[in-house]
């Protein structure tokens, strides 16, 4: 049998832990230096009310990572005032929780216990499949979500507005497509432009193409070929010049000299 409940019986249900009792002398276990080691800060009092994230004085960890820029940008991270956290809702759980014809309003969805509070925005996403229509109100959808909804019926509201999707920002390097039609255009401009030259009288040169810097062995040995089949004809072009001006030469000499020529 149980003993009996008196005030002399009573004991806790877990018995209590004496707390540690330290600098009460060596023979406690705890004194001299308390269980706190020798020297350092951690030997110091106060030295354990540290701010979270201290590192003894060097930069944080938290101050030495990159962050992305634009922590005072509406539309940066989510970070400080403008944090972009959201609470989630699925469909399925509207599809379960509400009648057909019902407008699920952030107050209905603490009703029905889908949410705790309206502190942080709502978004609803199409998480499962929805039958019933329902005109949601909501501070955010998701395209599935918005998609379902109004394929079952139902209708979208935003709190805040409807969200306006922002242009893409056009690359700088052109798509082969566009390089084809930019050279296109070019041809055009130059057909064009020969035409004028053409009605006005003077008719446009043909440019020759530039020869390639680099040339194969086999063209410049033709090429080696052809100056010297060329140096021939000139080289025997010149001998014969000479030869026929050497008598004149020797007939001037005596003129030069202010003496008459012998007939």
């Amino acid at each position: 049998m149980a003993e009996e409940l008196n005030l002399h019986s009573l004991s806790p249900a877990q018995p209590r832990k004496d707390r540690k009792r330290v600098g009460r002398g060596m023979g406690s276990g705890k004194g001299r230096y308390s269980g706190r080691g020798i020297k350092g800060q951690k030997s110091r009092s106060g030295s354990h009310k540290m701010p979270a994230g201290f590192e003894g004085g060097q930069m944080p960890i938290d101050m030495r990572l990159p962050k992305l820029r634009g922590n005072t940008s509406a539309d940066a991270m989510p970070i400080g005032p403008f944090r972009t956290s959201t609470q989630p809702v699925n469909l399925r759980d509207l599809e379960a929780r509400f009648e057909a014809g019902a407008e699920v309003t952030p107050d209905a969805l603490i009703t029905v216990g889908l949410i705790k509070n309206t502190k942080t925005d709502i978004k609803i996403l199409g998480s499962g499949e929805l039958t019933k229509k329902l005109s949601v109100i909501a501070h955010g959808f998701s395209k599935t979500a918005k998609e379902k909804i109004e394929a079952a019926g139902g209708t979208v509201s935003w709190l805040r507005g409807e969200p306006v999707e922002k242009k893409p920002r056009r690359s700088r390097a052109k798509s082969p497509g566009a390089r084809e039609a930019a050279e296109v255009e070019i041809a055009e401009e130059a057909t064009a432009t020969a035409a004028d030259d053409a009605i006005a009288g003077g008719e446009p040169v043909e440019k020759k193409p530039r020869r390639s810097k680099a040339k194969s062995p086999a063209a410049s040995e033709a090429a080696e070929a052809q100056i010297a089949e060329e140096a021939k004809p000139a080289a025997a072009d010149e001998a014969v010049a000479s030869k026929g001006e050497a008598p004149a030469l020797q007939g001037d000499a005596p003129a030069s000299n202010g003496e008459a020529p012998a007939e």
